[in-house]
Order: structure tokens, then sequence, then C-alpha cells
């Protein structure tokens, strides 16, 4: 019998190895946003830094919405692989970038009125409206390269492989920051600026993941277009990213409503509220790291039928999630008002940040282990599950801000935590019932 404590330094060398590298190039997409936060936070105006944080939340439902074409992926891929099916593998990567394209295709041909109805829906001044419009219609053309690099970025995390990702998004976000340097400061482009900054470092980085992407294709067996097309791993694939979808809508859902509420409390409290998502942002893409190893080895672990060590995974990730989000509380506790000072220099907007600022506190402790658990879910592909708990979560957000609405910022702020509350709890009773299940069938 394997020595517990031996065991349990295996699994974390192995979850080490596998989130170490995602833990690092995740940290780059905030910092991303952060750079972009600073390039107009320090131009002459507000309504730029308001502009930005509406264009980014409208491209969090566009791309991030899109997400599940990574989650999907890897759940997949990681199965394939604990099953040893070279086959499969292959074949999972063929259908998720044929749905990535397709999808994209889609978009495109859409963009007018989507772009309008989003514009309408995040009610902001005039001057905030006109300049999210630039930014959303040079952003809008990045679509085939966002969500197929989401589709080879998964299907390399699903083959235990996550030094790749590490690359790619390492290097997208670098050329990003150079683009907005170069684009905003240099070519004084503002907000057209850091759209198009976007639009070119992910076109660069779709052609270097499809080259890697290649190059690991010859390595398995190659599948024949009928195997690609095989309708029951379509129908699958098909029902998981639905649902996936669905769940990433209604997530994005509750962030873009306390945008656009933040929107209605005036462009100042848009701003401050935006730095303080950039925190927790920041807190949940560290996370993340663990949760996209957790991805790995729980769909190994399941292609394999080893339940225990599915369940030893579970608890070392989320060991090591709750010291990292207990640090992030301590530094944002300690630390926090500089940080703002660092991300804007208009006085209005630190004071509100500031005051606010025991929110991005409490919310790494609040919310580690929904990460956590997100990462365990997409690898043993329980996407309706989080389907179900981001439906009840949302559903009790809304009516939680109208009964604290009258405070304005602080109810929002108060609603918003509430909302993060309930999805971790929720998260944990599916997880409970799910092992249930899968212990008796393993017993069976």
């Amino acid at each position: 019998m394997e020595n517990p404590k031996h065991g349990g330094h295996k699994l974390d060398r192995e979850l080490w190895r596998l989130a170490l590298p995602m833990i690092l190039s995740n940290l780059s997409t905030p910092l991303l946003g952060m750079v972009d936060t600073a390039m107009v936070g320090h131009l002459s105006h507000p309504y730029y830094l308001g502009a930005v944080a509406l264009g980014g939340t409208i491209f969090s439902f566009l791309y991030w919405g899109f997400g599940f074409l990574r989650m999907g992926t890897t759940g997949l891929t990681a199965q394939a692989y604990g099953k040893n099916d070279p086959l499969q593998i292959n074949a999972t990567l063929a259908r998720a970038l044929l749905l990535a394209f397709t999808l994209a295709a889609l978009l495109l041909a859409l963009q007018r009125p989507v772009g309008e109805l989003a514009l309408q829906l995040l009610e902001a001044s005039p001057q905030v409206q006109l300049h999210t419009q630039t930014y959303y219609s040079i952003r809008i053309l990045s679509a085939p390269a966002t969500l197929a690099n989401y589709v080879c970025i998964g299907w390399f995390i699903g083959l235990q492989n996550t030094r790749i990702p590490l690359f790619l998004l390492t290097l997208v976000n670098l050329l990003n920051v150079i683009f907005d340097y170069v684009f905003v400061w240099v070519l004084h482009w503002q907000v057209a600026g850091v759209a198009l900054a976007s639009v070119a470092a992910e076109y660069l980085g779709l052609v270097l993941g499809l080259i890697l992407a290649a190059r690991h294709w010859r390595r398995f067996r190659r599948p024949c277009r009928r195997t690609i097309l095989d309708l029951r791993h379509l129908g699958r694939l098909f029902a998981i990213n639905v649902n996936l979808m669905l769940r990433t809508l209604l997530l994005l859902f509750a962030f873009a409503f306390f945008t656009a509420q933040s929107a209605q409390l005036g462009d100042v409290v848009l701003a401050a509220n935006s730095i303080l998502l950039n925190l927790q942002s920041f807190m949940a893409y560290t996370l993340d790291g663990f949760a996209h190893a957790a991805e790995a080895m729980v769909g190994n672990a399941l292609g394999r039928r080893d339940i225990s060590r599915l369940r030893r995974t579970i608890h070392r990730a989320g060991l090591w999630s709750a010291a990292f989000a207990v640090s992030f509380s301590l530094i944002y506790a300690l630390v926090g008002h500089w940080i703002v000072r660092l991300l804007t220099g208009l006085e209005p907007v630190r004071a509100i940040a500031v005051e606010f600022l025991p929110f991005a506190v409490i919310l790494p402790l609040i919310s580690f282990w929904s990460f956590v658990l997100d990462g365990v879910f997409i690898g043993m592909t329980r996407a309706r599950e989080m389907r179900d708990v981001l439906i009840v979560s949302v559903l009790l957000y809304l009516p939680l801000w109208w009964w604290l609405h009258r405070l304005d910022n602080q109810g929002l702020w108060l609603a918003f935590t509430g909302f993060m509350t309930i999805r971790t709890l929720g998260m944990e009773i599916q997880r409970r019932r799910i092992l249930r299940r899968l212990v008796g069938l393993d017993k069976g």
C-alpha cells in the first residue's frame, strides 16, 4: 500500500509541475489588464479608463464566453490521454478547432447587431460610449485567433503539458504590452491603440500555437475525416460545450452586471471598481493554475478509473489554493492602497478604490474553493452541474442586489460578495454528490 505521506508529496510534485507554468502564464493575463488600465488611467480623462473597462466587459462575454472551447477540450483530451487512446486525442483537437472557427465566423457575421446590443445594455456617459464603440469595432477582428488559441491551449493542458501554454500565453501578453506602449503612448491612438494591440498579439500567437500543435499531432495516430465527424463524439462535444457555454455566460453576466451598475453610479465609480476587479482577477488567474492542473490530473485519473487518486488530487489542489488565497488577502490588506496608486493618477478614482478595498481583501477567502472545483468538474466533464450552480447563484444574486441597491456602491459590492459565496457553497454541494456517486460505481 502507498504511504499516504509519500503519496501526498508525489501528488504535490505533479501538481506543481503542471500548475507552476499555468500560474506564471495566468499572471500575465491580469497583468495585461493592469497594463491596459495603467496606459489609459494616466491619460487626461477618466472616460478613457471607463471605455476600456466597458470594452473589456463586452469581450468577456464574446471571448471569455467561448472559454468553454478550452475547458471542454482539456477535459476530453485528459480522459483520452488517461485511457491511452491516441486516436481520440488528435480527433478531439480537430473537432474543437472546427467548432472554434465555425463560431468565430458566426461571431464576425453578427458583429454589428451584437455590438449595438452590448452598447445599449452597458449604459454609460456619451464619451465612454463613443470610445467603447471604437474599441469594439477593432477588437472583434481577433475572434478567429482568440477562439482557436483557446482550443490549442486546452489540448496541451489535457496532454499534461503546461509549458507550451505558458510559452504561448506569455508571448501573446508580452506582445500585447509592447503594442500597447507603441500604439497608445508613441502613436497616441488612445483606446483604439489598446484594442489593436490585442488583435495583433492574438494572431501572432495563433500562428505559433498551430505550428506547435502540428508538431505534437504527429506523435499520435492521425484520425480520418470519418472519425473526426463521428456523430457520437460530436454529440458529446456539443453537449459538454453547450453546458459550459451557459455556465460561462452566466458567470460573465454576473461580472458584466456589476460593471453596468458601476457605470450607472458614474465614471469615477466605474473606474474605481474596475481597478478593484483587476485585483480579484489577478488572484483568480493565479489560483486558476491549480485549477488547470486539477483539470489534467482529475481527467487522467477518471480515464484510468483511479477514484482514490482523483480524491487526493482534489484535496492537495485545495490546500495549495487556500494558502495562496490567504496570501493574496494579506497582500491586499497591507499594500492594496499602494497598488491602487500605481494603477491610476486620478485622485477621485483613488479615493473610491481605497474606500472599497476591504471587499478585494475578503473575496479571495470566499471564492478560492470555487476556482479549484471549476478545474475538478472540467476534468470530470461535469458541465451540467457547473451550469446548474451558476443558474442558482445568478437567480439569488439579482434579488440580493435589488434589496441592497439603495446603499449604492456598498450595496453593489455586498451583493457581488454574496454571489461569490453562494457559488462556492453550490460547487461544494455538487462535489460531494458527484464523488459519492463515483465511489459507489467504483465499488460496484
